[in-house]
């Protein structure tokens, strides 16, 4: 007899709190319990929570993915972005480009790869995830100056990965078929999906604040705040441009307009929001495969290592540049490794492009490759990221107290 999709939810859900209480008691990062959890449910190990069933959820995940995007965009209050200054841009332009430099050099030089398949593995490891990221914010709810860094940056990072992955992409699908690169024509279309995002984002946030303008219950803002992130994820999907973003700017957009809307909406997402990130996690951990640690190896290894020098040194770096407070300088590259998310979505995306028999051999290896280094690395940054994310907002002294 199948097992319906209820079932397994339950059994999620009542892990889930297991994991909740286990991560209390023992003062560790939920979030990695739960991508643990995933792994242990998914085809490395039990094989419950096998890829046809996790599939079958995958709206829960683009849920989760676009609640957690409007909690950043809400936590971007000008006042705040204009005090950090342009620090936030250096520390994203320096840690996203430094990440896709160094991972595309040293598999160049230690492996001889294609420079294709270089390229992008690079663009891939520029992107990092703010899910995980969020869920232990939220967790310990730090607050202060780095805690607004980090925010910011893995917001905005989403941009930098997208620009950096188009250009990437449509550079290795030349080179692939022996096409002339239009490196012009290649920027012009990742600008253009990025001002789509915004676009979208601010029109939807006026609609948004316009509706609710005599309007203060919580039930009406609770019903609209979900019908207008799950439209915004639909109309990204069809357009095919960053949901993300698109988001993000909507709940930025909210937070500077309407200070009032924004306490309410953001006590709805704070009630949401566990349920989903426990389901995205899960659901992320059960993608994952062990076994690919065999097949992988020192590639995946020197893949993790240069990404995670690439990360922090140009964090660091940017932060320096852009005259950040020390503490951000110290620690702000620390809270950047985590990749499930983001950088799993562009594999993936990868794996569907460069599988199409117009790309031949050379594109099903591509594919192959890059989606299997992705879930060997994003097994180590989901492990420990959390774990450093918690450490650096500890040492910053924005943990308070530990939640009981």
């Amino acid at each position: 007899m199948e097992i319906n999709l209820f079932i397994y939810l339950g059994l999620i859900f009542g892990i889930s709190f297991l994991n909740r209480r286990f991560a209390l008691k023992f003062k560790i990062p939920e979030v990695t319990g739960y991508v643990l959890l995933g792994v242990v449910l998914g085809k490395s190990l039990l094989n419950i929570l096998d890829i046809e069933t996790v599939e079958q959820f995958h709206y829960l995940s683009s849920i989760a993915l676009g609640i957690i995007a409007f909690s950043i965009g809400i936590e971007l209050k000008w006042k705040i972005i204009k005090k950090l200054g342009k620090s936030i841009i250096y520390i994203v332009i320096l840690e996203s480009m430094g990440a896709f430099i160094i991972v595309f050099i040293s598999l160049e030089l230690i492996f001889k790869m294609d420079i294709y398949m270089a390229i992008l593995l690079g663009s891939v490891a520029s992107a990092t995830a703010p899910a995980a990221t969020v869920a232990v914010i939220r967790q310990y709810k730090a607050k202060g100056s780095l805690t607004s860094t980090i925010l910011a940056v893995v917001g905005i990072d989403d941009a930098a990965a997208l620009i950096i992955y188009v250009i990437a992409s449509n550079f290795s699908k030349s080179l692939i078929l022996g096409n002339k690169v239009d490196i012009a024509k290649i920027i012009q279309t990742a600008v253009i999906a990025i001002i789509f995002s915004i676009i979208i984002g601010i029109i939807f946030a006026l609609i948004y604040i316009l509706l609710l303008k005599k309007i203060r219950d919580s039930i009406s803002i609770q019903i609209l705040l979900v019908g207008f992130i799950i439209l915004l994820l639909g109309i990204c999907e069809y357009f095919q441009i960053s949901e993300l973003l698109a988001i993000m700017v909507f709940g930025a957009t909210i937070t500077n307009l309407s200070p009032v809307i924004t306490k309410k909406s953001e006590a709805i997402t704070e009630f949401f929001t566990p349920i989903f990130l426990a389901v995205f996690f899960i659901l992320g951990g059960a993608h994952l495969d062990i076994s690919v640690v065999n097949k992988i190896g020192l590639m995946g290894l020197v893949y993790f290592i240069a990404r995670s020098i690439g990360k922090i040194g140009g964090a660091s770096l940017g932060a320096k540049l852009g005259k950040a407070p020390e503490k951000i300088q110290k620690y702000i590259g620390f809270a950047l490794l985590p990749q499930v998310g983001v950088a799993l979505a562009l594999a993936l995306s990868i794996k569907k492009d460069f599988s199409l028999p117009i790309y031949g051999q050379k594109g099903k290896e591509v594919a192959i490759i890059v989606i299997n280094i992705l879930l060997f690395t994003t097994i180590i940054t989901e492990v420990i990221g959390p774990f450093l994310t918690k450490y650096v907002l500890q040492k910053s002294g924005e943990i308070k107290k530990e939640v009981k």
